[in-house]
């Protein structure tokens, strides 16, 4: 789970509803707050999705060319600085993201007729700029249109992190630490994960729908359904748009929930009637899970530190038909009870380097000191969990990224320091296919073809 920040409603520009109008517009507008703001590309997109006037098939353009801008900026930038004599990222912010657009069409998207896309970034900067830069903006657009099979890459062989830095769009730091841990080889591999459109996974709540049932009623709508590696009621699903509005999704018959988080909660392994605390509990995906593994049989407390991300848990609570859940506003590493625990999932904050499919951005909103600082969050949550659990009892560590400084080390760390726990090897409830050799939950994007993720069992032996 990744760790919240505020949502800063940048202020409109007056002139904001004439400016921005097609698909095409908006999308800058959202790289406009993106770069401006540190609010998150899912919030500002689904604002727009929910606010603007566009049709459905505009609104599906418009997510495609936010994710796609997002996830390849850096390529972007670097092919648009061999056409343009000078540093275009130094331009209005409007004529920079505007050409960032039209170039990601060029570059991706196929079924695009480039002369679309370099006509609409030319006629917006000319509304909102004039005609001479928009002329600088059609040059750099044809130019590279023309010119787009010579540029040249660094050369992976020279300089690796360069290389796969500016082909695969990621931050040099992040490629520099994925190289140390994985190598060239696998590094490249893990990037070309990353970078793919994400599959649409779900669960389907048995307490309202046969899996098959469900399955096949999506099936008959043309829509492709693939059963999941694992768990036998998840599902990914092609074609699946605008789930919101789905009577099958408000009916509580299924939620969205990558496999990898699915596999957190079997590892914790809920029994009827026990005491559990799931611990930064939003959006409440975990929350419900237990309670479709213990038919929502069990005492059941979930905390979350913001109290508007506390109401998702309370609304997909009710949406799935449960109601013996409590739901607690407080910092995990603060909470306390004055009752103990069976068991206790901890989904810590952390980088989300595991979901950067669905979260490109992601990706240039971090660095190196948010992983020392989310490191020290998180066994800050891990120790007082420890507080909170019966002798015999079970703590579940779980996250959405990769880094072994926020997966391994934190649980480790904290065994060395509490010889009272002992470690219980994964692969008794899970796959061993997901299981690394340390015995910890482990899944990879190039390796699994889901989220990566992390999750390790601690009992406490006395």
């Amino acid at each position: 789970m990744e760790q919240p920040k505020r949502f800063r409603n940048y202020p409109r520009e007056e002139t904001e509803t004439v400016i921005y109008e097609t698909a095409r517009e908006v999308a800058v507008k959202v790289l406009n707050r993106i770069e401006r703001t540190d609010s998150y590309l899912d919030k500002l997109l689904d604002f727009e999705l929910r606010n603007s006037e566009l049709s459905k098939l505009d609104k599906s353009f418009l997510t495609e060319l936010v994710n796609g801008t997002i996830r390849w900026k850096m390529r972007i930038d670097y092919v648009i600085s061999q056409f343009y004599r000078g540093d275009y990222t130094k331009l209005d912010i409007n004529i920079k993201n505007a050409i960032r657009i039209a170039m990601y069409q060029i570059m991706f998207l196929e079924r695009v007729p480039q002369s679309a896309a370099v006509n609409e970034a030319v006629e917006f900067v000319k509304k909102l700029r004039g005609q001479f830069l928009a002329n600088l903006v059609n040059a750099i657009l044809r130019t590279s249109i023309r010119k787009l099979n010579t540029v040249e890459y660094p050369s992976i062989e020279d300089d690796p992190v360069k290389a796969l830095s500016i082909v695969h769009s990621f931050p040099t730091w992040l490629v520099r630490r994925f190289i140390n841990r994985f190598g060239v080889y696998e590094t490249e591999q893990l990037l070309t994960a990353l970078n793919e459109r994400p599959k649409l996974s779900i669960r389907v709540n048995p307490k309202k729908i046969a899996p098959e049932e469900l399955a096949s009623g999506f099936e008959s709508k043309g829509l492709k359904v693939t059963r999941g590696q694992f768990i036998s009621n998840f599902f990914y699903v092609e074609g699946l748009s605008r789930i919101g509005e789905l009577e099958s999704f408000r009916a509580g018959q299924f939620t969205v929930q990558d496999e990898s988080a699915g596999i957190v909660s079997i590892l914790l392994d809920p029994k009827p009637h026990e005491r559990i605390l799931d611990m930064c509990a939003a959006p409440g995906g975990k929350t419900t899970h237990i309670l479709e593994l213990t038919n929502g049989e069990v005492d059941l407390t979930s905390v979350e530190k913001y109290e508007n991300r506390a109401r998702l848990i309370q609304d997909a609570v009710d949406r799935m038909g449960y109601s013996n859940v409590k739901i607690v506003v407080a910092d995990a590493s603060k909470f306390s009870d004055a009752v103990l625990y069976d068991k206790i999932l901890i989904d810590a904050p952390c980088t989300g380097f595991g979901v950067m499919r669905k979260k490109p951005d992601s990706k240039w909103k971090r660095d190196p000191e948010d992983i020392t600082l989310l490191k020290d969050i998180q066994s800050d949550i891990l120790e007082n969990a420890s507080k909170l659990l019966k002798p015999d009892g079970v703590i579940v560590y779980s996250t959405c990224t990769i880094e072994a400084e926020e997966n391994q080390e934190v649980v480790q760390g904290f065994i060395s320091r509490h010889p009272e726990y002992e470690f219980e090897p994964a692969d008794e409830l899970v796959e061993r296919s997901f299981v690394g050799k340390e015995g910890f939950v482990e899944t990879f994007p190039h390796r699994h073809d889901m989220d990566g993720s992390f999750a390790a069992r601690i009992r406490k032996k006395r």
